[in-house]
């Protein structure tokens, strides 16, 4: 009776330790503001690329995941804060941000390019865009690679990338750099159509992370499983779902 006893509470341990795995639950933090990676829908849900594959992730670490929108400006801060666990949220992997954060392998490929009126002589060298002003997504490598690259020629910086093509429809930029998949999707829409992608990509090494606090051990784990999502066809479903050619 008492080796029956021994072993009804060793299993009712191992029982409630599996739920308790089972149950864990991970906190993703994205910025919900730079379609089609990221964004809400008309019903305020978040939605986009980078929510799909924290999903798929989620999925494939057994865990269950919710949602924690951030505004870009204070998305590293939250994150070492605490407010959630992982940040999946299109960021460059940089070596200054490797001095805040920890990053796992990347999960796409970036380019950034810039965009102008269809029917504008917009060349993209620096003695071309003097005087003219352009605009890009603060604290981003699009507004980086503008202050580091292009001395003398005004650029303004916005909160959200959204607020950035409003000021070039209004006139008030006469052109913006940002990552091409986020301008490609831009350009397909009503407000894009009239601007168009102007010269060769300025930078093609820009390579995007998922963001952990230094030294967590998810990272080794989100890891495995975006490799896991890229060899069973996962990420290739997600990806094609949003794009006609891979980004990965």
């Amino acid at each position: 009776m008492q080796n029956f006893k021994k072993i009804f509470l060793a299993a009712a341990v191992t029982l409630a330790f599996s739920a308790g795995a089972m149950a864990e639950t991970l906190k993703m933090g994205i910025e919900a503001a730079y379609p089609p990676f990221n964004n809400k829908d008309a019903s305020g849900n978040v939605v986009g690329f980078d929510k799909e594959i924290g999903d798929a992730l989620c999925a494939k670490m057994k865990v269950d995941c919710t949602v924690v929108t951030s505004d870009w400006d204070g998305i590293i801060p939250a994150l070492n804060a605490k407010k959630f666990d992982f940040l999946i949220s299109s960021m460059s992997i940089t070596d200054e941000r490797k001095q805040a954060v920890d990053f796992t392998d990347p999960y796409y490929s970036n380019k950034l390019q810039f965009i102008a009126k269809k029917d504008v002589d917009f060349k993209t060298d620096k003695a071309s865009l003097q005087g003219k002003v352009i605009g890009a997504q603060r604290a981003t490598l699009a507004g980086t690679w503008m202050e580091d690259h292009m001395e003398g020629v005004e650029v303004k910086l916005y909160d959200t990338q959204e607020n950035a093509y409003l000021d070039l429809t209004s006139g008030r930029l006469d052109g913006i750099l940002a990552d091409k998949y986020v301008n490609y999707e831009w350009l397909k829409s009503d407000a894009g159509r009239p601007y168009e992608f102007k010269g060769d990509p300025v930078e093609e090494s820009d390579k995007i992370g998922i963001a952990v606090r230094k030294g967590d051990t998810l990272r080794a784990k989100l890891n495995l499983a975006l490799k896991e999502i890229v060899e069973d066809g996962t990420y290739k479903k997600i990806n094609d779902k949003y794009f006609p050619f891979s980004i990965y």
